[in-house]
């Protein structure tokens, strides 16, 4: 049996240009040049449909953040040599996806709500998938870019 239906492979092209919708509007609101907003949606949406595979794979929330930075941080140091602009604008808009704002939100409910065992819960869930796209970010970013000859 395919994991890859008709109706699933649907729902995934949707969710990358939703992605992408939701990335651009996010470099829209952060001021990114002009003529960068494309790629960065595209940063955006690639991530989120890297992430979105490897849940439909079997991956937990863990785990396929790490697997879907990764790629994100690769794409946004070829975007940034390409372009010519700085790796931060393709970075912090496209990694707004895969950003843990519900478990964050639902951790501080949960607290005020009083119920401590959720609130932990949900808390190191969040801090774990904090971890890992900082570190999947750390790991990239740290590979050595080629020296060019001159």
């Amino acid at each position: 049996m395919s994991l890859l239906t008709n109706a699933v492979l649907g729902t995934l092209v949707a969710q990358f240009f939703l992605a992408a919708a939701g990335t651009l509007s996010f470099a829209i609101l952060f001021a990114c040049p002009r003529r960068l907003l494309p790629y960065c949606a595209l940063v955006g949406g690639v991530g989120w449909l890297v992430y979105e595979l490897a849940v439909l794979l079997g991956a937990d929330s863990t785990t396929a953040s790490l697997l879907a930075v990764i790629p994100l941080t690769l794409l946004t140091r070829v975007l940034a040599i390409l372009l010519k602009a700085p790796v931060t604008v393709f970075l912090l808009t496209g990694i707004f996806p895969l950003v843990p704002g519900a478990g964050i939100y639902y951790t501080a409910y949960y607290f005020i709500q009083n119920n401590n065992a959720l609130a932990l819960s949900n808390g190191i869930s969040t801090f774990k998938i904090a971890v890992v796209l900082a570190t999947g970010i750390a790991l990239v970013l740290g590979i050595p870019l080629p020296h060019r000859r001159r």
